[in-house]
């Protein structure tokens, strides 16, 4: 169990990441849907990742990651040839793929490289599946030519209109559901904001929308409980209950409440790292 990166590869310099990495133990079991809880050095802290993809005949998993706080800094520093120091998986309840008819799938940020491996499912179990991706501009854009590769239709918009619809993923959606009867159901993978308005989009249409939630974890195996959300009036633990969960009945507001919570003491953590390596460099 090497955890060894075998190809890195940088999708938005200075933002966004891509990492093949050696772990044929998580691939061999990994379903879409399923994420992974890594951790960089000794030192460092336990962070979720959804897995983008897997290749269980090489016994590698991909992941993507947005260089956001401490934890992703460390680990955009590691290069091909290192390894991770612990890497656990999966974790999450696979999500659950019924056959017969349109699946759209929508995808926001990293979530469209999470809601990729997703979409290959459904495509496997003899889906049609559309891909919705969005971004700010066309430069920050991810996976459309691996969505391409399996989806039929992949619909683009973005907010400044370089590419594809001008507006946002939510403006495809409504006239996508407008268009077509046979929808069984919409996948949400983003930002909270943009699963919250695909919920919202679709409510009125009465589709089923899955949405899978990035709340904050720390063992990911439902020991500590820093994972919780409220769905349906219920509490649930995204790490063991998800992280797909019902968008209709996700109480987005706490959801949002509770990622807010230790935002200055991660930004706090990740200035005083960067303030160190300028020293280092020195």
């Amino acid at each position: 169990m090497s955890n060894m990166i075998l190809k890195k590869e940088q999708l938005i310099p200075g933002q966004t990441s891509k990492l093949v990495i050696d772990a044929p133990h998580i691939a061999a079991k990994a379903e879409p849907g399923s994420f992974i809880i890594l951790r960089v050095c000794e030192h460092g802290e336990r962070i979720p990742l959804t897995i983008a993809d897997t290749d269980r005949e090489k016994g590698t998993i991909t992941i993507v990651y947005l260089m956001l706080g401490k934890s992703t800094a460390l680990l955009e520093e590691l290069n091909e040839g290192d390894s991770i120091l612990d890497l656990c998986g999966p974790l999450g309840r696979p999500t659950h793929i019924s056959s017969g008819g349109t699946v759209i799938c929508v995808g926001g940020g990293t979530g469209i490289a999470a809601m990729h491996h997703i979409a290959k499912g459904h495509h496997k179990a003899g889906n049609h599946v559309v891909a919705i991706i969005g971004a700010r501009n066309k430069e920050l854009l991810l996976f459309e030519n691996e969505l391409k590769a399996f989806a039929p239709e992949v619909l683009v918009s973005t907010d400044d209109g370089s590419y594809g619809h001008k507006g946002l993923v939510t403006d495809l959606l409504r006239r996508r559901l407008e268009q077509d009867n046979n929808v069984i159901e919409v996948v949400a993978v983003g930002p909270v904001p943009m699963m919250e308005a695909v919920a919202a989009t679709t409510r009125p249409f009465g589709v089923k929308t899955t949405v899978s939630l990035n709340s904050i974890m720390v063992d990911g195996i439902g020991m500590c409980g820093a994972c919780r959300v409220t769905v349906g009036n219920e509490t649930r633990f995204a790490c063991v209950d998800g992280p797909e969960f019902d968008g209709h009945q996700v109480d987005f507001a706490e959801l949002r409440q509770r990622l807010n919570a230790f935002r200055p003491l991660e930004r706090e953590s990740y200035d005083h790292h960067c303030r160190c390596k300028c020293h280092e460099s020195k």
